[in-house]
């Protein structure tokens, strides 16, 4: 075992943040070893200076980044997205594909594919698999996605990719009789998430009851939240199974809902970026899915002026909430960490610094600017 401690730091634990005490791990390995008492004479130490020692973060819907974009199928420019985000404390994540051509969403899985094993050992974050956010939606809340694209949910497309598809995205109310929703669930370990949709109240309940047990991007392009139709957002909030996307920018929905949706929802709220290949990028004409973006300041918009994706960073989701609410700590560096990794079925491995798990950790400031990120024990950044 070669043993290192990081000392001086103020521990992110799920339930609480820990002081005065030390984190060790095994670099040999790759796996954290506990939280200890007292440094061994002559230890390998890393100093947080008094900074957060939290999880690396778990990003399950990023679609580009630093100019490069899952669909564009390039393997080089999806390590460069990897590589990229590590930078931002993220230690795993998920590819993002939308409403493209399938022939186009199938190179996109290959190139994803060919790098997953690579991605174990490589200096930026870990593929864990794909999010298909589409094909499989409503037109009416088509958003940023092209229509001519859509298609009818197709399990057996998704389980025939299930080695490489971790989520996928579909709308409920597309689905004659959930047929899909059902096989996914009997067949698969794939999560499905309901987004891009206009089912009712009553058809997302349905389809929660059926498998669906997660909402993409919550509030955003989906039946909204009204006394007599409670819609999509009512339906994601009020069921137990399904954990909820935020989009913690301060654009995409007012910060104000934050506090609320972490009341509700508990350790069922995911903080994700969407972020599109403006993401790290100037001001200017980008493309998603095909179609031209324009990117000024944190907005992200088509021509006609829907919203398109994001340009945000996970850490920076972290400290927009942590800014916008009075909740601890621990729970909001959970939102980006923990309960991404659990809704994936990663969170036995990832997600905490629980020993036992992968030594996924970020060294951040109190504004939560990443100063390093180790996967598995290995610096692979350091500001």
């Amino acid at each position: 075992m070669a043993l290192t401690y990081i000392t001086n730091g103020k521990i992110v634990l799920p339930d609480s943040v820990v002081c005065g005490k030390i984190l060790a791990f095994d670099s040999d390995s790759g796996k954290i070893c506990g939280i200890v008492d007292e440094l061994p004479a002559g230890a390998s130490v890393i100093d947080a200076c008094g900074n957060y020692v939290a999880p690396g973060l778990v990003d399950i819907h990023i679609h580009g980044y630093l100019g490069e974009d899952t669909c564009d199928a390039k393997p080089e420019g999806i390590k460069k997205m990897a590589y990229g985000v590590a930078k931002n404390g993220v230690t795993s994540f998920l590819p993002t594909t939308m409403t493209v051509a399938k022939e186009e969403i199938i190179a996109a899985l290959n190139a994803v594919r060919s790098l997953k094993e690579e991605s174990k050992t490589w200096d930026g974050a870990e593929i864990i698999g794909v999010h298909a956010e589409g094909p499989f939606i409503n037109p009416s809340k088509k958003g940023a996605q092209a229509e001519e694209n859509i298609l009818t949910p197709d399990a057996d497309f998704i389980i025939e990719n299930a080695d490489i598809i971790t989520s996928v995205t579909l709308a409920p109310e597309m689905d004659k009789d959930h047929a899909c929703i059902k096989k996914l669930a009997a067949e698969s370990n794939v999560l499905v998430s309901m987004g891009h949709t206009d089912a009712t109240f009553d058809e997302a309940m349905s389809a929660a009851k059926d498998g669906v047990n997660h909402a993409t991007h919550l509030f955003n392009a989906m039946s909204a939240l009204a006394h007599r139709n409670p819609g999509v957002v009512g339906a994601a909030l009020a069921s137990e199974n399904v954990s909820v996307e935020v989009i913690a920018d301060t654009f995409h929905i007012n910060p104000g809902l934050y506090s609320i949706v972490s009341k509700v929802k508990g350790d069922k709220m995911v903080l994700i970026t969407d972020c599109t290949r403006a993401g790290g990028m100037p001001d200017g004409e980008y493309d998603l899915g095909g179609q031209p973006i324009f990117l000024k300041g944190i907005e992200c918009r088509l021509a006609d002026g829907t919203i398109a994706g994001s340009v945000l960073k996970l850490n920076c989701a972290v400290k927009n909430v942590l800014e916008h609410t009075s909740l601890p700590v621990n729970e909001v560096f959970k939102m980006a960490s923990l309960n991404p990794a659990n809704a994936i079925h990663c969170g036995d491995r990832i997600g905490s610094l629980d020993a036992g798990k992968d030594a996924d950790i970020i060294i951040a400031d109190k504004n939560i600017n990443i100063i390093r990120t180790l996967k598995k024990g290995r610096t692979i950044y350091e500001a």
